[in-house]
């Protein structure tokens, strides 16, 4: 590329979300700016926002590889992606989550947990939890941005790490969410451009709609003799029922990221920051196309991949990536694209990165200075007149740092559905019961989360396969790499722990001697909030 038009290019794009962070900075008086928006963000720049928070760089360029090579089985997630992290999320879960955290003035989302429960423990907790487990979701965010860097710009990926996160720190830093959500809004609208064109020219590089799909249909005999093995049948066919490809498509990828949006705090944040239930309905569209857009562009282009790569090069695209699945939408964008396309998708791919990794930090220093904190009675830091949130940014990206130097490769994806597992089994049934039901009680809610937690992570630790091989703790203890023969080594753990998560949750809420007092208080609160 032209490195002149290229900084050009950057120039003004950094110039317009600068602007909109200043923005966002001079509107920012107040905690409640700083935290959610004053409760009165516009509903489009809410959904855009949402959405590009939800669609990093994980679902482009990781989940994109990925469908490229277990093939368009993926579009599965597309769906719930829509259904549940859409409609769901705003107009069902949404008008509730909006209605209890003004009742509560609730500003985050372990405080308005903790607020509905009474109970100071269950705020810290989960604000420790997401402070401590969610830079690892933030770390690959950094990691599939520095990867589309090294690779079109040959940049060295350590630069680019760094630079990406500079930016965003200095971003949230100054003006809250409300500089997220501004800058958030308009990194959609460059993405939303970005993908639309990259999905009209890859189906025009295979030959049309009717001509790729039927290409690729075709090239079923090339699948990998190892991945055949585990159940692919093809780009354009679901894996066996049962293979140990089936479970890890369906249980870790679909289901895992499907279900868990539900209780993502950085998503469940942006349902306080509309003023009414009218805004959250007129959001529903604004956000279905764009995940409509985002997630099923990259879905369909990441299959599609393995036909263009096999009429240009004779290989399949796992092949051309040299087996790192966060190579495969790099390298077919260079080597596909027209050169004026790489500049429009470095600032895709940079919006991608910049709007998820924004929101994110953004609730981990909510979490670090607001959760856990200023519940504990901690005001201030080493003397400093910094606000801990502020503080919070710095640490929290310090560690997505590190741990995007430390991970392995191809290793996107894979983290995406860990989060999102763990967040729906220690969140989703103390959050479905704070929003509808009354015999919630504050001990169910929290042995509800402690066992949503320690058992995702005991199941990553010892069960599922991928993860117990690469931590090593089960082979050093137990002398094998996972305690359980298949299909428990493919099954994601969120197929068990959530369900054991609910099931303490009911039983435990239903056994509290405490809970007539409890669902007396639940049942003034919710009726309340269901007024306003």
């Amino acid at each position: 590329m032209n490195l002149g038009v290229l900084i050009s290019v950057c120039l003004v794009y950094m110039g317009i979300m600068s602007w909109l962070a200043y923005y966002g900075f001079k509107k920012t008086t107040t905690e409640s700016d700083y935290l959610v928006g004053g409760r009165n963000i516009h509903p489009a720049v809410m959904a855009l926002s949402y959405g590009a928070t939800f669609i990093s760089t994980s679902a482009i360029v990781g989940f994109g590889g990925v469908a490229a090579t277990f093939g368009m089985g993926l579009l599965w997630l597309s769906f719930l992606n829509i259904v549940l992290g859409i409609f769901v999320a705003f107009a069902v879960f949404g008008t509730r989550i909006r209605k209890l955290s003004v009742k509560l003035n609730a500003t985050t989302f372990p405080t308005l947990l903790g607020e509905r429960y009474n109970s100071k423990m269950i705020t810290v907790l989960s604000g420790a939890m997401i402070f401590l487990l969610m830079p690892a979701y933030t770390s690959i965010v950094l990691i599939g941005g520095g990867r589309f860097l090294q690779e079109s710009l040959s940049m060295n990926f350590n630069l680019a790490l760094i630079i990406l996160a500079a930016v965003i720190a200095i971003y949230v830093i100054t003006g809250g969410i409300k500089a997220v959500m501004y800058t958030d809004a308009f990194a959609a609208v460059v993405m939303l451009i970005g993908m639309a064109i990259f999905l009209f020219v890859t189906y025009d590089a295979v030959g049309g709609i009717i001509d790729g799909h039927k290409a690729l249909t075709a090239m079923k005999d090339l699948v990998p003799a190892a991945l055949a093995e585990q159940g692919h049948q093809g780009w354009t066919s679901m894996p066996e029922y049962g293979s140990p490809l089936w479970w890890t498509i369906v249980s870790t990828i679909i289901m895992g990221v499907g279900i868990g949006v539900l209780a993502q705090p950085q998503l469940a944040m942006r349902c306080m920051t509309v003023k009414d239930d009218k805004a959250l309905y007129r959001s529903v569209l604004v956000g279905g196309v764009f995940i409509f857009f985002m997630t099923g562009s990259a879905f369909v282009i990441g299959p599609l991949s393995n036909v263009y790569f096999y009429n240009t090069t004779g290989e399949i695209a796992i092949t051309a990536a040299k087996g790192n699945v966060d190579l495969v939408i790099p390298i077919l964008i260079n080597k596909m694209m027209p050169e004026w396309f790489i500049y429009l998708f470095t600032l895709t791919l940079m919006s991608a990165a910049i709007s998820t990794i924004s929101s994110l930090i953004h609730v981990q220093a909510s979490a670090f200075g607001q959760d856990i904190l200023k519940t504990l009675g901690v005001h201030s830091l080493f003397g400093s007149k910094l606000n801990p949130s502020r503080i919070g940014v710095l640490i929290g990206m310090a560690a997505a740092v590190i741990l995007a130097y430390l991970l392995p490769a191809g290793i996107i994806a894979q983290a995406t559905a860990f989060w999102f597992g763990i967040c729906a089994a220690g969140f989703l049934p103390a959050l479905i019961g704070a929003l509808y039901w009354k015999n919630a009680t504050r001990k169910g809610a929290a042995a509800s989360i402690i066992t949503g937690f320690a058992a995702s992570i005991f199941g990553f630790l010892f069960l599922h396969l991928k993860e117990s091989t690469a931590v090593g703790l089960s082979q050093a203890l137990f002398g094998k790499t996972a305690l359980l023969p298949f299909p428990w080594t493919h099954v994601d753990p969120l197929f068990y722990s959530l369900p054991l998560s609910a099931l303490v949750f009911v039983a435990v809420s239903l056994l509290d001697k405490n809970a007539k007092a409890e669902r007396q208080l639940a049942e003034g609160v919710m009726k309340t909030a269901a007024a306003k």
